[in-house]
């Protein structure tokens, strides 16, 4: 068996299980689940309806890099979405299983494990499956805390020289998981040059990146900012996006990936043997949804309500915000010092059937200690009466501590 499988931790969602396991919440409330980024808005129904036109497409075989077509909405999207140069959808455009498989599949394609000493670079909190995709590829992640104190900043700083010289690949996830913090065009030109001094390849997780709060002002991408920089080659550079939360479709599984040309034919390389070719069914799917923002502008709208209002009704009893973007509060407990994060998460459960993530479960013990511990991930995706159900019943909570 490959050694590396020892070093894998158990699944966040795994160890609530486990938290959970024995705990009987009251009968006479019904569960409302916070816990997992799952989007449980309504799949718009011409997405369906596109999928169901699509079935004939069930009798071929598809090819990994997709339809013309896909690929030219994927471009035309990213055009009018970032504003920038339209990219070619032969060489820099890439269809993809979501952006799960592929963030973990990168890593395999990026990384030389014959050097020695090779690093990953991650966030810290973190999307377990980059810390996954780094240990498989025969790497070792090293970690970078985003802290209040830094505005959950990525602290570029805390990795010495000898360590970007290691670094191979860098996970950026903007607007981040789990603290919803947007990168600014600074943050991005520091990167940039850190990525040119040390050569190595960024790979930018944007699957939140159409969950935003006011139409007017979109959180930046990696594609944009290399752009406004004159790095119009996207040198080093790969985009991760996905309809999952967009569009309300986690089942379809469909994503791209996007930048520099020179990666992206290595990885449909990598992706011709592994066999991640799309649906042909949810191919055509996918190009309703791309060409689609009416839909996504009401399901911001849906997320906007819930943070104005499940916020004013949380914030009193955990200290949080509205995030820049995404569908998470980040809730700080630092007035409780007598319950953890994972006492709360369980006794939440057990008193009020709320769900939710301990922060700690999503990060890893640094010099500075854990920065997720006696944090919770609340994630606001159920429908708004519920959501402002399960406020109340933390608030309701919080009051008893």
């Amino acid at each position: 068996m490959n050694p590396h499988l020892a070093r894998l931790q158990p699944y966040p969602f795994e160890r609530l299980r486990q938290l959970f396991d024995g705990v009987t919440p009251p009968a006479h409330l019904k569960e409302i689940r916070l816990s997992i980024g799952e989007p449980q808005h309504p799949t718009p129904e011409f997405i369906k309806q596109a999928l169901i036109e699509g079935l004939s497409g069930l009798a071929n075989y598809p090819s990994t890099l997709g339809t013309e077509a896909l690929r030219l909405s994927i471009a035309a999207w990213a055009t009018r979405r970032y504003a920038i140069p339209t990219l070619d959808p032969l060489t820099q455009v890439l269809p993809v299983l979501g952006s799960r498989e592929a963030l973990f599949a990168f890593a395999q394609v990026v990384v030389d494990s014959s050097r020695s000493g090779a690093l990953v670079a991650c966030p810290n909190p973190f999307y377990q499956i980059y810390e996954g995709a780094a240990y498989l590829a025969g790497a070792e992640p090293v970690l970078l805390d985003t802290r209040p104190e830094t505005d959950f900043e990525m602290d570029f700083g805390s990795l010495t020289k000898e360590q970007w010289q290691r670094v191979q690949l860098a996970y950026v996830c903007s607007p981040g998981n789990p603290t919803g913090k947007v990168m600014n065009l600074d943050a991005w030109k520091t990167l940039f040059e850190l990525s040119d001094r040390h050569d190595f390849v960024i790979a930018a997780d944007e699957c939140y990146s159409e969950i935003y709060f006011d139409e007017s002002a979109r959180p930046l991408g990696a594609l944009e900012a290399a752009s406004k920089l004159g790095r119009s080659e996207y040198r080093n550079l790969v985009v991760f996006s996905s309809l999952s939360k967009r569009s309300n479709v986690p089942g379809m599984r469909s994503g791209f990936v996007a930048g520099d040309a020179a990666i992206l034919k290595k990885f449909l390389l990598y992706r011709t043997y592994q066999g991640g070719a799309m649906s042909p069914a949810i191919q055509h799917a996918s190009v309703a949804a791309w060409n689609d923002e009416a839909h996504v502008r009401e399901n911001r709208r849906l997320y906007a309500e819930k943070f104005a209002r499940v916020t004013p009704i949380v914030a009193p009893h955990l200290e949080t915000r509205i995030p820049d973007a995404g569908f998470y509060l980040w809730a700080s407990m630092a007035k409780y010092a007598s319950i953890t994060d994972t006492e709360f998460s369980r006794e939440l459960q057990r008193q009020y059937n709320v769900t939710v993530l301990p922060g700690s479960f999503l990060a890893r013990e640094g010099a500075a200690g854990n920065p997720g511990k006696n944090f919770l991930r609340i994630a606001l995706v159920a429908g708004v009466d519920e959501c402002l159900e399960a406020a109340q019943r933390i608030a309701d909570f919080c009051r008893k501590l």
